[in-house]
């Protein structure tokens, strides 16, 4: 098998709004990490102090730890002023310490609608690297990472201009978050071949879902275009040493979510496995599986 560290996490409100629901659920399923974007309910933006430290301590009472704050902060239009986004990020970084993750997920924003003021593409990327860049310098002020996802609809949707993004934030707290659904989604059905030389060395975490255009249709990793099969290839030669995030939205997909149940998220955790035995790609496991096998 290729020498590998890639390790997998999950979106726990693909799971259930409970928390002990999502963690017990991760545990069963072998998955070390919660990718952590909303519970009871509320999305991360919402949650309060006393919230955020019960799941810091209900993940520690699991020996669970988060992966990453799934933040919504980017997915607001471009026209509108940053300052409210730059709260919401301080806000998110001040409770991504005390959940003990260093990484957040952040979004490149919404173009304008058409009859708005007429923006260029060159002007799309120069203020989504403004904003990028000032996101990057409020996160390097408490030592913390941000990974940009590509996303439908956003400035960093193709290959193309997330490379351009990535290159012209000149932050080293940048990463790229590679969602290989997403990048089917708009036509990219070679996005691994075409943008792995671009995109590969900035990868810092992947979503796993994949994706067919013809039949608009959610699927479970390598029943889509998304080339996951050669990612997880590229990654583990790379010796990435993320995680591989499962968000498999396979019973509903949304602007700020998504939903797939207990069992969908077992039939997508089946499926990545599966992929990687066939990709002769390595899991590593939680650190209380190694325990429990002494």
């Amino acid at each position: 098998m290729e020498k590998s560290t890639l390790r997998l996490s999950a979106f726990g409100d693909e799971i259930s709004e409970d928390l002990q629901v999502q963690l017990q659920t991760l545990r069963a399923l072998r998955i070390g990490a919660l990718e952590l974007r909303a519970v009871w309910g509320k999305n991360v933006l919402h949650l309060t102090s006393d919230e955020v430290r019960a799941i810091a301590k209900a993940c520690a009472n699991h020996e669970i730890i988060v992966s990453t704050i799934g933040s919504p902060v980017g997915k607001s239009p471009i026209t509108q002023p940053l300052a409210p986004e730059l709260k919401n990020l301080r806000r998110i970084l001040d409770m991504a310490s005390k959940v003990r993750t260093q990484v957040v997920r952040v979004f490149s924003f919404y173009p304008p609608e058409e009859q708005e003021r007429p923006w260029s593409d060159d002007d799309l990327v120069a203020e989504s690297i403004a904003r990028l860049t000032a996101m990057c310098e409020e996160a390097a002020q408490m030592g913390m990472n941000l990974v940009l996802e590509n996303e439908r609809g956003l400035v960093a949707d193709s290959v193309t201009r997330c490379r351009m993004l990535l290159e012209g934030v000149d932050m080293p707290n940048l990463g790229f978050a590679w969602d290989p659904g997403n990048f089917a989604s708009v036509g990219e059905s070679s996005a691994v071949t075409d943008g792995w030389e671009a995109l590969g060395p900035r990868t810092r975490h992947v979503h796993i879902k994949d994706y067919r255009l013809a039949t608009s249709e959610i699927l479970p990793a390598g029943e889509g275009e998304g080339q996951i099969g050669l990612l997880l290839k590229r990654l583990a030669a790379a010796g990435y040493d993320g995680f591989l995030a499962l968000e498999p939205h396979l019973k509903s997909a949304g602007h700020m979510g998504g939903y797939s149940g207990a069992d969908g998220m077992e039939v997508a955790a089946l499926a990545l496995r599966s992929l990687m035995a066939r990709m002769q790609v390595a899991e590593q496991a939680p650190n209380w599986e190694k325990d429990e096998q002494r």
